[in-house]
């Protein structure tokens, strides 16, 4: 476990469970303290004894619901009062639903634009100027296979994280003459509460092998330190991507649907 460090800070959103909380557990044990957000503040300040107790960090819990069009204002403002400097974002918080748009709750769709977009749109905008400004910082943005394949039963989902990888790969070129870097994770099917909160129970996509979540983080937290660009986590997801590039989207679309149908569903 490395030495903590007083002054340097990850601010993770999404840092309860999956994915956010794999990635504070490895910057912890690197030395990191710790914001983390999250919209429980029970599970929260869980996690921030966890923490604390375990890599001995500072861990300062912040409950903010990304859903609402304030609240990563609200955020920045927050971290900003306690003089704290964020050394690194981590814009994990992210969801989707699962069914044929036209059966969908759009408000809900709506809802998952504001997280999924919004909310990391505007938490990037407002740490990035003060990284620019220091010059110094990484941001970590949470993409997905999704963002580079069409999503059928998915596709608001597979929507938004089209736009955060080609959003993230703008600013790594906005970037190039600073000393902040930009990466984008793209895991595929994790094993994590996603499924459930997208009410995707009966999708045949969970039949398949998913990732481990700690896996994807490290691949990630790696590629972050790395100043990479980019990450696909996982071999079988690289193929995937890989082949997506060269078929047609057609061909593409329907494999997609085939893998993410209810297993009841009968096409021919």
């Amino acid at each position: 476990m490395a030495e903590v460090n007083d002054n340097r800070y990850a601010l993770i959103t999404g840092a309860s469970s999956g994915i956010g909380y794999e990635l504070a557990k490895l910057f912890a044990g690197d030395g990191y303290n710790l914001i983390i957000v999250a919209r429980s503040d029970e599970d929260l300040q869980q996690r921030a004894t966890e923490f604390k107790q375990q890599y001995g960090v500072d861990v300062i819990p912040i409950a903010k619901d990304l859903f609402q069009p304030e609240a990563p204002f609200e955020l920045y403002d927050e971290v900003k009062s306690r003089n704290l400097t964020v050394d690194v974002l981590v814009n994990d918080a992210g969801q989707g639903q699962y069914g044929l748009f036209i059966e969908q709750d759009i408000r809900r769709l709506l809802d998952i634009i504001q997280l999924n977009v919004n909310s990391l749109t505007v938490m990037t905008h407002l740490f990035l100027k003060d990284m620019v400004a220091r010059n110094e910082g990484k941001i970590l943005q949470l993409a997905s296979i999704a963002s580079q394949v069409p999503g059928p039963w998915q596709a608001v989902y597979h929507g938004t994280k089209a736009y955060v990888l080609s959003f993230t790969e703008g600013l790594i070129r906005e970037l190039k003459d600073s000393a902040v870097t930009m990466t984008a994770l793209q895991p595929g099917a994790t094993d994590t509460d996603f499924f459930n909160k997208a009410e995707m129970q009966e999708s045949k996509i969970l039949d398949t092998k998913l990732s481990d979540p700690a896996q994807v983080a490290k691949d990630g937290y790696e590629a972050l330190m790395s100043g990479d660009d980019k990450i696909v986590s996982g071999f079988k997801n690289k193929v995937l991507v890989g082949t997506s590039n060269v078929m047609p989207e057609k061909t593409v679309a329907a494999q997609m649907d085939k893998m993410q149908q209810p297993r009841d569903k009968d096409k021919k």
